[in-house]
C-alpha cells in the first residue's frame, strides 16, 4: 500500500512540474532566421507569414526584439501590420520601397540630428540591407525581408517620435502642449513616409525651427567634419610638469591639428601656443597651461563632444514650436542672458548663478515689475548657514554688512537688545535686512518674476566678479552685468511700461526707491544649454550642476 502511495506521490508530483513547466515561463520560438523561397513570386506571401511569427514574438517576449532591442510602441507596431493583414510594407517581390533607403540612411546619420544610431536597429538593419543588396541568394529569403520590415516600422516610429518630443523624459519645465504622438498618428506618419517613397522631408519637419536648434546642428555637423580625419592619444591623468609630459601634450596638439611643429623648435612658447589654441576652441580660460581640466578635456573624444551638444538639441525639443514674441532667456552654463525680440538678440549680458550647491533652478516664469535701491531680505538659508554663526561671535558683524534687525512687527531692533546666543535655527522671530545703497548685496536694481524658489534677477555691489570666466558663485539669484540696460529697453517698449528711460535715469541718480510696474508680462526662461552653436562652430559649457550626466543617463548616450 505504502508502494503504491508513493508511486501515485511521483506520478502527481511529475505531472504537477509538467503543468508548471508548461504554464510558466512561456517564450515564442525565436523567428525563423532563414526562410527561402523556390520562386520570388511566393516571396510575399511567406514575408507576410513571417512578419506574424515576428509580431507574435515581440508580443510574447514582452516587446523586446529580435536585436534585444525593445520595440517602441508595441501596439502601434501590430496595429500598422494589422491594416493589411501582416504584408511586408516596405518592400514588394523582392524590391525595397524607395523610402526604406532613405530611412537607412537617415538612421546611419541620426548623431548629426543629436541620436544613436544603435537606438534605431542600425547594426542589424544595416547588415539585412548589405546582404539584399549584394548578395542574390539572399533577395529570395522571407525571414531576412520580414526581420528589415518589422525594424524599419519601429525604428521610423521611434525616430519621429524622438525629433518631435526629445529622447529624454518630460521634464518639469517642458513648454510643449504635447509630449507624444498616439497610436494613429505615428502610423500615418508611416502611412505619408511611404506613400511619398521618402522619410527625410517628413521627420526633417518633424524638427524644432528655433535658431538656436539650427545653429546646434549646424555647429554638429561642422565639428564632426573637421575632426573627421583625426585620431589623438591619451595623456596621462597623473603626471608631474617634465619635460617627457610636454612632449605628449605637444604630440597630442599635433594630432588634433592645435599646433604646427614643422620646421620650428618643440620650447615652451609654442607649447603655450598650442595649449592656447585648444582651450579657445573649447571654451577653456586661455591660460596656455596644461592643467588637469584642459588634459581632461583633451582626452574626450569627437563622439563624447558631440553627445554633449546632443543632450542641448534634445533641450530645444522640449520647447514649445514657437516663442513669444519678446522673453529673456538666461543660460545658466554659459553665464548668459539674451532679451529676444521677434527673433533678434536686442540685449545680452554676462550674469552670475548659483554655485553647485546653491544651484539657480531651471524655471519658466513673467517679468512683473523691477525695483531701484530694493532692500535685501537675507534667506533664513545664509542666515543660519552664514550669518548667525559670525553675529554671535561678534554683533557688530551686521553694521559692517550694512545689516538691520527687523521684527515680526516690520520694525527695526537694536540688535544689542537681542540676546544672540538663545536665537537658532528653530527660533529666529526675525528677519535680516541689508538696507538700501551701494553697499546693497542686491546692487541699484531688482527685477521680480514669480517663482516658487524665491529667485529673481539683480545688479551686484561686486561687480568685478563678472571678468570671471567661472560664473558660478552665487546663492541662487542671478546676478547681470547689464542690469541699467535691461531696465532701459523694458522702459523702452510702448508693450510693456509706463515711464520712460529717462524718469529711471533721473531717479538712479537721485538714488530715488522705486518700483516699476510692466504693463505687459515679460515671458523669462532659465535654461540649461552646455553646448550653443555659433557662426557654424560648436561653443561648449561646463556642465556645472551634473544635468548633462544625468540626461546622458536617460538617453543612453
Amino acid at each position: 500500500m505504502k508502494y503504491k502511495t508513493l508511486i501515485f506521490s511521483l506520478l502527481c508530483g511529475s505531472g504537477m512540474c509538467l503543468l508548471l513547466a508548461c504554464g510558466h515561463g512561456k517564450k515564442h520560438a525565436t523567428p525563423k532566421k532563414k526562410q527561402i523561397v523556390a520562386n520570388i513570386r511566393q516571396l510575399d506571401e511567406v514575408v507576410k507569414e513571417s512578419i506574424t511569427e515576428r509580431l507574435s514574438a515581440i508580443q510574447d517576449n514582452d516587446g523586446v526584439m529580435e536585436d534585444s532591442l525593445p520595440a517602441f510602441r508595441p501596439q502601434a507596431l501590430q496595429d500598422f501590420y494589422k491594416e493589411k493583414e501582416n504584408a511586408g510594407r516596405w518592400s514588394k517581390d523582392g524590391v525595397p520601397n524607395a523610402a526604406a533607403a532613405t530611412l537607412i540612411d537617415a538612421i546611419k546619420q541620426a548623431e548629426d540630428v543629436g541620436l544613436l544610431p544603435a537606438h534605431y536597429h542600425e547594426p542589424a538593419l544595416n547588415t539585412a540591407w548589405q546582404q539584399l543588396s549584394n548578395d542574390p541568394a539572399a533577395k529570395k529569403d522571407a525571414a531576412l525581408w520580414a526581420r528589415m520590415d518589422v525594424m524599419l516600422t519601429d525604428a521610423f516610429m521611434r525616430m519621429a517620435s524622438d525629433l518631435r518630443f526629445g529622447a529624454a523624459p518630460r521634464d518639469s519645465v517642458t513648454l510643449k502642449a504635447d509630449s507624444l504622438f498616439t497610436d494613429a498618428q505615428l502610423t500615418a506618419k508611416l502611412h505619408q513616409a511611404l506613400e511619398q517613397g521618402e522619410v527625410t522631408t517628413l521627420l526633417h519637419d518633424l524638427e524644432p525651427t528655433h535658431p538656436g536648434y539650427v545653429a546646434l546642428k549646424e555647429g554638429i555637423r561642422s565639428f564632426k567634419e573637421k575632426y573627421a580625419a583625426y585620431h589623438w592619444d591619451t595623456l596621462p591623468l597623473n603626471y608631474t610638469d617634465t619635460p617627457a609630459f610636454r612632449l605628449l601634450v605637444v604630440d597630442r596638439l599635433v594630432q588634433s591639428g592645435h599646433l604646427d611643429t614643422t620646421g620650428r623648435e618643440i620650447d615652451s612658447t609654442l607649447l603655450k601656443t598650442g595649449v592656447k589654441a585648444f582651450q579657445k576652441e573649447f571654451n577653456i580660460y586661455p591660460d596656455g597651461v596644461p592643467g588637469k581640466r584642459t588634459v581632461m578635456a583633451m582626452n574626450r573624444s569627437v563622439h563624447d563632444w558631440v553627445m554633449q551638444a546632443a543632450v542641448n538639441l534634445d533641450r530645444w525639443r522640449k520647447l514649445p514650436d514657437t516663442l513669444p514674441r519678446t522673453y529673456i532667456m538666461v543660460n545658466l552654463p554659459g553665464y548668459t542672458l539674451q532679451v529676444v525680440d521677434s527673433g533678434e538678440v536686442k540685449l545680452e549680458s554676462r550674469v552670475i548663478v548659483g554655485t553647485p550647491r546653491t544651484r539657480t533652478p531651471i524655471l519658466n516664469s513673467y517679468m512683473t515689475n523691477f525695483m531701484l535701491y530694493p532692500y535685501w531680505r537675507v534667506p533664513y538659508s545664509i542666515v543660519f548657514k552664514e550669518m548667525l554663526p559670525a553675529i554671535k561671535k561678534n554683533v557688530g558683524y551686521l553694521a559692517s554688512k550694512n545689516l538691520e534687525v527687523i521684527d515680526a512687527s516690520g520694525n527695526a531692533v537694536d540688535p544689542s537688545t537681542i540676546d544672540w546666543s538663545k536665537l537658532s535655527k528653530g527660533h529666529f522671530p526675525y528677519v535680516l535686512r541689508q538696507m538700501d545703497g551701494v553697499d546693497n548685496s542686491l546692487g541699484i536694481m531688482k527685477f521680480n518674476f514669480r517663482n516658487k524658489y524665491s529667485v529673481y534677477l539683480h545688479d551686484t555691489n561686486n561687480r568685478g566678479l563678472f571678468k570671471n570666466s567661472m560664473r558660478a558663485m552665487s546663492h541662487g539669484c542671478v546676478r547681470v552685468q547689464q542690469w541699467d540696460s535691461l531696465a532701459q529697453y523694458l522702459v523702452s517698449s510702448p508693450d510693456t511700461a509706463n515711464h520712460k528711460g529717462d524718469s529711471v535715469r533721473a531717479w538712479i541718480e537721485r538714488e530715488e526707491k522705486r518700483q516699476v510696474d510692466l504693463t505687459r508680462r515679460v515671458p523669462i526662461y532659465f535654461r540649461y544649454f552646455t553646448a550653443e552653436g555659433k557662426e557654424g562652430t560648436l561653443v561648449f559649457y561646463d556642465d556645472i550642476y551634473g544635468e548633462d550626466k544625468v540626461v546622458r543617463k536617460q538617453m543612453k548616450l
